[in-house]
């Protein structure tokens, strides 16, 4: 403790702020709002590799449904911006950064904090380095330093700034920092893992994209296979219905239960053929060109000879969630082929196309062996975890089965790609678990029981030792507390529950036990996947 104080008290020396020893008993500091005005400015301009301005610091009183907090403001040089919320009476000790989606662009502090702050954290979100919506990515074109600020730099600049802000504002740094987000904010957790491995005691990614280009690739696929030679969409919204109705009935019982729910797509062999019409085109039946884009969808990108180009595509039990995505819905254009065309048009090539680059552009020969250079910056899929282990980091990576975004056998790939790297399931179980969840769409939603309090999982881990397994989730109800992706189980009701239902630990899955209200999680067991369909 005399060694932390003194290196405390010549930070805050070097800052020219208070000194801290009035804070280390615990109590809130003296007038809350003074100390956090007092840190508004560029008191953090030399900060070791992250030289920060702090725009705002406004205490903001508290309210009903939440406490009083110091909202920060600010950016790290050259334009990293980040908000941090620094709760005045009841932190915990604990620091929290939660990732964005998409492109990111913008700093989502009501989207990102309010649980966290309610719950005693000190709770980061950043911009990731530009400014934009989440599906524009104008703000890359011929930016080499916004594109290495979205890939790996501008979620551990904003860490180091939050944790230094963090320390000045209670007088202590935090006894733990956490990590959690999905998607895009997986991908930026998987990344400090791999290349920032101090920065966290704990993680939890959810479907991250651990290979920026290779899932645009499978993206692209899945929209550009469903053009007619017209530009018309081939597989239509109307007939999708048709095709998870399908699915479910040759799937649903690979976990042992009439459920609605495909416990593990592999486990069963579906074609879209069931389907094909004996005639005329029909409203219960497929055409022949219908059929091939489910194929092709279901298989994913594959070049002119038939080779591979990503782990896979998307798995039976996800097409409801191809509409929008990757099929027109209400006759608007699919989401993922504006997405996708702004990600090569601007991000995925180096020299950038530009604005004239049309998602049709696309080569499967070509374009493919010319993503090296911008996916060594974006890329989250190094296995070699060792430095992450050796600090005592803790990583819980999820992903669903329904998933449409980012398809399933992806991360799927990269786990058993990670376990043979760090020497075996003993080696790597002890400090990465990954969690396959059944019926649940990208990040949360969907079919299956989704609500998991992730970060609830990762502290019992982290501080007690208590290793996650399984993760129970809930299929909750409307109105049920739900953050996006993190159910707060303190605050569910009996009746805010459809279902319950296990997640162990990859490889294993859960089945039904055969007796029992398969409703409930109890009534759950674990066995593994076959080794192969």
């Amino acid at each position: 403790m005399i060694g932390r104080l003194t290196v405390l008290m010549i930070l805050f020396a070097t800052l020219g702020l208070a000194s801290p020893a009035a804070a280390m008993d615990g109590r809130p500091p003296a007038d809350p709002a003074a100390r956090c005005a007092a840190l508004a400015g560029g008191a953090f301009s030399n900060l070791l590799d992250a030289p920060t301005h702090i725009l705002k610091a406004d205490y903001v009183a508290a309210t009903a449904g939440r406490p009083a907090y110091c909202a920060i403001e600010g950016y790290v040089a050259p334009s990293v911006g980040f908000g941090l919320w620094l709760p005045v009476q009841n932190w915990n000790g604990k620091y929290i950064v939660r990732g964005c989606g998409g492109f990111c662009g913008s700093v989502a502090m009501d989207l990102a904090c309010p649980q966290h702050i309610r719950d005693g954290y000190a709770c980061l979100h950043s911009d990731m380095g530009h400014r934009s919506t989440m599906y524009d990515g104008k703000w890359a074109y011929n930016n080499l330093q916004a594109e290495v600020d979205f890939g790996y730099r501008a979620t551990h600049v904003s860490t180091l700034a939050g944790k230094a802000i963090t320390a000045a504002f209670y007088g202590q740094a935090p006894r733990y920092s956490y990590f959690m987000a999905c998607s895009t904010g997986g991908r930026q957790g998987m990344v400090e893992a791999q290349r920032f491995p101090d920065d966290f005691d704990g993680i939890v990614a959810i479907a991250p994209v651990l290979d920026e280009t290779g899932a645009s690739i499978q993206l692209v696929w899945s929209t550009v296979v469903n053009r007619a030679p017209d530009g018309g969409e081939i597989l239509t919204a109307a007939k999708v219905p048709l095709l998870h109705a399908a699915a479910i009935k040759a799937c649903d019982l690979t976990d042992g239960a009439a459920d609605g729910v495909i416990g593990d797509p592999r486990a069963c062999h579906f074609d879209p053929g069931v389907l094909q019409c004996a005639g005329p085109d029909r409203a219960d039946c497929l055409t022949g060109p219908q059929v091939a884009v489910g194929r092709k969808i279901y298989a994913g990108p594959h070049d002119s000879k038939g080779r591979a180009l990503y782990t896979g595509g998307a798995m039976p039990g996800s097409e409801l969630n191809w509409i929008g995505p990757y099929i027109s819905k209400d006759g608007a254009p699919a989401i993922y082929a504006d997405m996708q065309a702004e990600l090569w048009r601007y991000m995925g090539f180096s020299p950038d196309p530009g604005p004239s680059w049309q998602i049709t552009d696309f080569d499967f020969d070509r374009d493919p062996k010319r993503v090296g250079l911008m996916e060594a910056i974006y890329s989250a899929s190094n296995p070699d975890l060792r430095k992450f282990k050796a600090a005592g980091g803790k990583l819980i990576m999820a992903q669903g089965w329904a998933d449409q975004s980012i398809v399933p056998l992806n991360a799927v790939d990269y786990y058993e790609l990670a376990t043979r790297t760090m020497g075996g399931p003993e080696a790597t179980t002890g400090f990465f678990r990954f969690f396959m969840v059944p019926g649940m769409n990208h990040c949360s939603g969907g079919e299956g029981a989704y609500g998991i309090d992730y970060l609830a999982a990762l502290e019992a881990w982290v501080e007690r030792r208590e290793a996650p397994d399984p993760l129970i989730g809930i299929h909750p109800r409307p109105g049920s507390p739900l953050d996006f992706f993190r159910i707060d189980f303190k605050l569910v009701r009996p009746d805010q529950v459809a279902f319950s239902r296990p997640h162990f630990a990859y490889p294993r899955r859960a089945v039904y036990a055969g007796r029992g209200d398969p409703n409930l999680a109890s009534s759950w067991v674990a066995t593994s996947p076959p080794v192969s369909p």
